[in-house]
């Protein structure tokens, strides 16, 4: 299916972030017909690596649209992601937004644009209430977390992907983004570039080692406040856009990366292990996943056009290469 043509074919991606938002809900509008949605307010809820917009019908239904503009996922990766978010759907202690298939029966949409040749591939979930638990949770809301990341991981043994769907496996250091950090888009200094390729060097180790050791399934890959929705204490897991083959410390890893406290570390740890008991790692092998994550972040701020999050990288930088500094000591001995 064609959009509108527009005279440069690197606009979307040169355009300012008012521009790529209108662009964007107007294909919003021409993806929601194709699953017979007509006529429904279309409105601007996220945008970073994809765009994601509240669709209200004139029947009051409600639901989530995600718009895959930037981020490196395949029709076959959103089948996969449909495939495994519907499999967590059939258990109570999961709760999750559900996708909805299309007028051809497919949980996948894509359009092209005529002139870019760029795919928009879309996927439409149904609508979550409640809030965000955002960036300080509470120990109640970590320890329901936990519990539930948990019931996650022990599902996924169970879960096997179909024939025509797919899924990265995260066991590189930046699981498959654009490199920033190292390679000829890097604009670090050299003294930075090199301290951090020594990080990167022994994550790669670590996590070489710990996937020749630990069991290896379908994990959620961003489970932090943000990606969490809490209704009357009802738990919600959304935003399974970064989903892969990965470990269940990879998991765990990223989730303690985002909370402060020691007591939320352990809140965290108590609820998964009231479920089944903990993956074996190293203190060693948990520090290198978080500081993986840093980097990966790093990266992340780099690579992005967002404002807001551009002017967090000078001090974002500054933190990583002190922080870098001290691991690089603490596990060297």
């Amino acid at each position: 299916m064609e959009l509108f043509k527009i005279k440069d074919p690197r606009e979307l991606f040169l355009s300012n972030q008012s521009e790529q938002i209108y662009f964007l809900t107007q294909s919003a509008t021409t993806v929601l017909e194709i699953y017979g949605i007509y006529g429904a307010q279309v409105h601007c809820i996220n945008f970073l690596t994809n765009a994601t917009f509240s669709v209200l019908t004139d029947s009051g239904k409600k639901y989530a649209l995600r718009i895959n503009f930037n981020a490196k996922r395949t029709r076959e990766n959103l089948s996969a992601e449909a495939e495994w978010v519907r499999f967590l759907g059939q258990f109570s202690e999961v709760a999750v937004a559900i996708p909805k298939k299309n007028l051809d029966g497919s949980y996948v949409t894509i359009i092209r644009n005529a002139d870019t040749n760029q795919e928009l591939r879309c996927i439409l979930y149904s609508w979550l209430d409640g809030d965000e638990i955002g960036g300080n949770p509470s120990l109640i809301h970590l320890k329901s977390l936990g519990q539930i990341m948990a019931m996650m991981h022990k599902s996924a043994s169970h879960f096997k992907l179909s024939a025509k769907t797919d899924l990265p496996v995260l066991r590189d250091l930046l699981w498959g983004a654009e490199d920033f950090l190292f390679g000829g888009r890097s604009i670090l200094s050299r003294k930075h570039k090199r301290l951090l390729l020594q990080a990167g060097q022994h994550i790669q180790m670590v996590t070489e080692e710990l996937f020749k050791t630990s069991a290896r399934f379908v994990i959620h890959a961003d489970i932090h406040g943000r990606n969490v929705i809490s209704d009357d204490n009802l738990m919600q897991i959304l935003d399974f856009d970064n989903c892969g083959i990965g470990l269940a410390v990879q998991d765990i890893a990223i989730a303690l990366y985002y909370l402060e406290t020691s007591q939320q570390h352990s809140a965290l740890l108590a609820g998964y292990e009231s479920v089944m008991p903990l993956p074996e790692f190293s203190d060693i092998a948990l520090k290198t996943l978080l500081m993986q994550r840093r980097l990966m972040q790093l990266n992340f701020l780099y690579e992005t056009q967002n404002p807001e999050y551009k002017r967090m990288l000078p001090g974002y930088l500054n933190n990583t290469i002190e922080r870098v500094s001290a691991f690089l000591t603490d596990v060297r001995g």
